[in-house]
Parts: structure tokens; C-alpha cells; sequence
């Protein structure tokens, strides 16, 4: 019997896992049923880059508004596939996570891949400086609670773009600085979004079938002083590199306290953001992956 497959949003992270999908199916002889992915009509109406992505792996284009349709009428579209992924992240808004869980799940379809590809939230608990956190963890609990749809959650760390983002404020390369937050010895687990694709994909199609488990994957994980021991080194100018203690962090966000990137930023120092390599699903299955001086010559050279 031949596996459907709905992938939901074309960000960054749904191109990389269409991509990743037609690769592992192309290499490995798999015929699907169908393929189809899931986004704003305005997308498929307007972006030809989605629709050049969509037409080389023959996907059907799903137009649905995830914010205005209901629950139901999300499930009813669900429904026509075995298997979906969630690549639409914290930026469609709070409470989306929830409602999409919501409507996989009274879809009843077989498995289902949520939007979790983030850091250990089990570890960091309920209660941190980002709320958002906390819905990831209500979404763990209804599926934990059910049985009827299997389900695979992938922790990947931190996208290793969103390291780069000169207002997350981490690396700061206009003003050749590197900002730790809380130590410099404290460690983060980054993973490129084309590595988060491929491993996912990669887990999905596993035998045997990899079925109620949190999966780690890691492209490196690396301490506050090594990333700005790497980005010296790669760049080839001095780094300014700056203490953001979690003082400062709690103070800086007391005065924006709506401030998601403020918000990131110290949640960021909990040691449910990092693990070893030797615990990941890619190191023990010998997979390679984009360590960050290999990222950094991919998208800066």
C-alpha cells in the first residue's frame, strides 16, 4: 500500500524537507501515493519559487488558511493523507501548534510530525522566558495522551540561519562582535535546515519504524567561545566579543518584556538547548552532517 504524504508551510524549512522528501523517495525506488503541501493561496499564486519546488517533485499545491479555517476544516483536508509534517514554526502566531495537533489528530491519520524542531523543551519545563515553549509542551501532552496517531518529534537545537540573525543578536557580523549569553562556556546544538530535512526524512522512512519517540539530531554542538573562535577564524578579522550575563539578559527583557528576541535570548542559556553528538540519531546511524565552518563556506563564500 503506497504512503500520501502532507507536508505544511514553504519556509525555509518546507523547501529543505520537499527537497530532502523527493531525494530519499528518487534515491531509495519508494513510489508514493501522492505528495501534497500546504500553504496560503496566496503562495501558490504568487511565488514561483514555490511553484518551480512543487513542480519538480510533482506535489499537489493544498491552498488553506491555517489562522481563518477551523479545526474541522483543517482535519478534513488532512484526512486524504497518511503522514504530515508541520514546517509552519512559531512565527504563523500562538496557539497555531496546538490547533494544527488538534486537527491532525481528529483526522486520525497515521503519523504525524510536528513543528518541534527546536531545543530539549521537555528538559526546560514549563515556565521559561518564552511562553511559546510552553505550547510545545501542551502539544507533547496531547500526543502523549492519545493512541490512535503515531508520531515523531525531531529536536534539532537551533537552525543554524537564526544564529546569523543580526537582530537575535548572537553574531553580529556589521559590527565584527559575537554576544555569548550567560557564559561563554555555555553550549548551543545548531542544525542547517537542509540537514533537518534530510534527517527527518531519513527518520520517517527508518526500519524499524521509529514510532512515539523524541529523536536528536545535531549538525555540532558548540560552546559560546567556539562559535566565536570559528566565525574569527573563518572571517579573518578580530572578534569583539562581549559577555551578555543572564543579568543583563533578565534586565534587558524587564523592559521589553513583549519582546520575542529578548525572550529567545535568555531561554537560550538553559542546558535543554544543547547535547552531545554521540547522543544523536545521525551519529550513531554514520550520517554527515553540516558542522558550522562548513555552513559558513556554503552561505558566505
Amino acid at each position: 500500500m503506497k504512503d500520501s504524504i502532507l507536508i505544511i508551510g514553504t519556509g525555509e524549512l518546507g523547501i529543505a524537507m520537499i527537497s530532502n522528501l523527493n531525494k530519499y523517495v528518487t534515491a531509495n525506488n519508494i513510489e508514493l501515493e501522492k505528495i501534497g503541501v500546504l500553504d496560503l493561496p496566496e503562495v501558490f499564486e504568487q511565488d514561483d519559487k514555490v511553484l518551480k519546488v512543487l513542480k519538480q517533485v510533482n506535489a499537489d499545491p493544498v491552498p488553506l488558511n491555517l489562522k481563518e479555517n477551523s479545526i474541522a476544516e483543517l482535519a478534513n483536508v488532512i484526512k486524504e493523507y497518511d503522514t504530515v509534517i508541520s514546517c509552519s514554526g512559531f512565527s504563523i502566531g500562538a496557539g497555531m501548534q496546538i490547533k494544527i495537533t488538534k486537527a491532525v489528530l481528529k483526522a486520525n491519520i497515521k503519523k504525524y510530525i510536528p513543528w518541534q524542531f527546536g531545543v530539549d523543551y521537555d528538559k526546560i519545563g514549563r515556565g521559561s522566558a518564552q511562553p511559546l515553549f510552553d505550547e510545545q509542551l501542551d502539544v507533547r501532552d496531547l500526543l502523549r495522551q492519545q493512541n490512535s496517531t503515531n508520531w515523531i518529534i525531531l529536536s534539532v537545537g537551533m537552525i543554524t540561519s537564526f544564529l546569523f540573525r543580526e537582530d537575535f543578536g548572537v553574531i553580529r557580523l556589521s559590527e565584527k562582535k559575537v554576544n555569548a549569553l550567560g557564559d561563554w562556556q555555555n553550549s548551543l546544538t545548531l542544525t542547517s535546515c537542509d540537514d533537518i530535512g534530510k534527517l527527518t526524512i531519513t527518520v520517517l522512512f527508518h526500519k524499524p519504524e521509529i514510532i512515539d519517540e523524541v529523536v536528536f539530531v545535531s549538525g555540532e554542538t558548540l560552546t559560546f567561545k567556539e562559535i566565536a573562535d570559528r566565525v574569527e577564524e573563518f572571517f579573518n578579522f578580530k572578534i569583539d566579543r562581549v559577555l551578555w550575563d543572564e543579568n543583563f539578559l533578565k534586565s534587558e527583557l524587564a523592559e521589553e518584556p513583549d519582546d520575542n528576541l529578548k525572550k529567545y535570548r535568555l531561554v537560550f542559556t538553559d542546558p535543554g538547548v544543547s547535547w552531545p553528538m554521540s547522543k544523536t540519531f545521525n551519529f550513531q546511524n554514520d550520517i554527515s552532517t553540516l558542522n558550522l565552518n562548513q555552513w559558513m563556506k556554503e552561505n558566505f563564500q
